[in-house]
Order: structure tokens, then sequence, then C-alpha cells
């Protein structure tokens, strides 16, 4: 529960925080092809996207951007949600759910279209192939976070397929490889 009940700095490269002298980056720019690559992936089918965790909004954005009927949004942090309401003020095919994701399922429908990228998410061990068929339709597709060295994923979510994209990331706290795998999962 820290992260959820720390104060956020925004700054317009990246959202961070700092304890003891140590700053933690939940989200910064240089992420943006791969955000992109990741909203144009679960987009493809159209439809409903349900993206659980919005941060900087640059794949909400890139979301936006695709032929999609309906985005539904997740977000628990609270000096993000304001930001989110603002960004979504002019969209009105997004829904926001506010809230940790886990507590929330049994409010979620079924998508076309799932993204998910969580900072701090003391319920990620909840993620699973159980998880993604009970949210994805059958033909629906899914990408999260992956931070991982290899064609793999720290959900050991299977039959998960990987692009590799090449980045190189300033020095951080969560990601300082130059390879990055982007799962790809289909139900």
């Amino acid at each position: 529960m820290g992260y959820i009940n720390e104060s956020l700095i925004f700054e317009s490269d990246k959202i961070y925080y700092s304890v003891d002298d140590i700053t933690y980056e939940v989200m910064m720019d240089w992420e943006t092809p791969l955000m992109e690559a990741s909203a144009n992936y679960v987009c493809k089918n159209g439809g409903d996207i349900l993206e659980i965790g919005f941060g900087m909004g640059i794949s909400a954005n890139f979301i936006q951007s695709n032929n999609i009927n309906s985005h539904t949004i997740i977000e628990n942090h609270p000096d993000i949600l304001p930001k989110l309401y603002q960004w979504a003020s002019d969209k009105p095919n997004v829904t926001i759910v506010e809230g940790n994701w886990y507590q929330k399922l049994n409010t979620l429908s079924t998508y076309d279209g799932l993204f998910y990228d969580t900072f701090g998410d003391d319920d990620m061990v909840h993620f699973n192939t159980d998880i993604l068929k009970s949210l994805v339709k059958v033909g629906g597709v899914a990408t999260w976070w992956n931070s991982m060295e290899e064609e793999s994923n720290f959900y050991n979510i299977p039959n998960v397929t990987y692009d590799v994209y090449n980045v190189s990331p300033p020095q951080n706290n969560y990601f300082n490889n130059n390879k990055y795998y982007l799962p790809k999962w289909q139900h």
C-alpha cells in the first residue's frame, strides 16, 4: 500500500516520488513507442478496450487514436485521478473506474482488448491467465508492461508471443534494459 499513499511529482517527461532521498520513477516518456505499440495491439480488433493504469496517459492517447467503441480506464492513485478526469472530459467513450482493479473485477465486463500497466500494484500477483480469460472476449487480445529481459513474463502466462524493441531508457528504478519484449496474448 506504500505507493498509493505517496505524493506524486509530475514533470513533462515523468511521474515520480521520493522516499528517504531515493527517487522512484513511476512512468517516463521514453516509454512512448512502447505505449503506442501496446495500444495498437490491444485495439487491433476495435471494440471495447480495458486499460488498467492511466499513468501519464500516453497509452490512453494512442488507444483513443484507434477505431474503438469504448475505453474503460481503471486508476487507483488519488494524484493521477484528477488528471485522468481532465483528460477524459471531452471523450464520451471513456468510462473511469476509480480504485484497485482486482477489487473492481465484479463490476467489469469483457473486452476486445486489455492493456495492464500498473505501478506499486499489491494485487499484481493475481494477474494471470484466468483473469485474462475472465476479462477478454474470445478472439480478444491483451498485453501488459513487461520488465523481463527476455521472451518471458513475470506472470508466467503461457502462449504469449513477443515483439522485440530496441530501447535506450535513461537510468531509472524500473527498467534499464536495451531490449523490451512486448507480450502479445490472444484468447
